[in-house]
């Protein structure tokens, strides 16, 4: 994967694959720390101990369609060779949380990527979840909590053409603004 956006999808899609109902996907970055910090947090099934130690490993998976899982395993990778780390806490029957942080302003830390992409795929695909998204940097933030959308939209589909694009250009914006300075 070249963009930690992709990344983030490939964990919240494991995070569905666990049964979990709500996922809170968050992007923090710092400049005065020089970080880039992610994590995604789950209410899903959860692992023990010995199958959480496992998911590092390129040559584990849970999966019965493919042998190798890569995801995890190159995220830790990439964010290592950024002076970075991955972690991963999981518990059975209560979630899983995986944290992964870069050196922000290294050279081979690959691009963010396009975020707004990434939670608006992630809310269409998966309207039943209650998705919490959070993008901060500095001292601006953009957060989303799909619960209050769901009470606005009081029934109305998320896929309607007029309301995806509002959510869309919410989301955006919401990023847009955060990156750049404006909100």
């Amino acid at each position: 994967m070249r963009e930690l956006s992709l990344h983030l999808l490939d964990i919240a899609e494991n995070s569905i694959a666990a049964n979990a109902s709500e996922i809170r996907v968050s992007v923090i970055e710092s400049s005065l720390l020089d970080l880039l910090q992610m994590s995604v947090q789950d209410n899903g099934k959860g692992m023990d101990a010995e199958t959480a130690a496992q998911v590092v490993d390129p040559f584990y998976t849970s999966r019965t369609t493919r042998k190798v899982g890569l995801g995890i395993p190159l995220l830790k990778e990439a964010a290592e060779a950024c002076n970075g780390f991955l972690t991963l806490q999981s518990e059975p029957g209560v979630g899983t949380r995986l944290d992964v942080q870069f050196q922000r302003s290294h050279i081979d830390r690959m691009p963010l990527g396009n975020l707004a992409d990434t939670f608006i795929q992630l809310l269409v695909m998966n309207p039943s979840i209650h998705w919490v998204f959070l993008y901060k940097v500095d001292d601006r933030e953009f957060n989303m909590d799909y619960a209050e959308i769901q009470e606005a939209l009081d029934g109305v589909s998320l896929t309607e053409p007029p309301v995806l694009n509002t959510i869309r250009e919410m989301v955006e914006t919401g990023i847009r603004d955060v990156a750049h300075g404006s909100g």
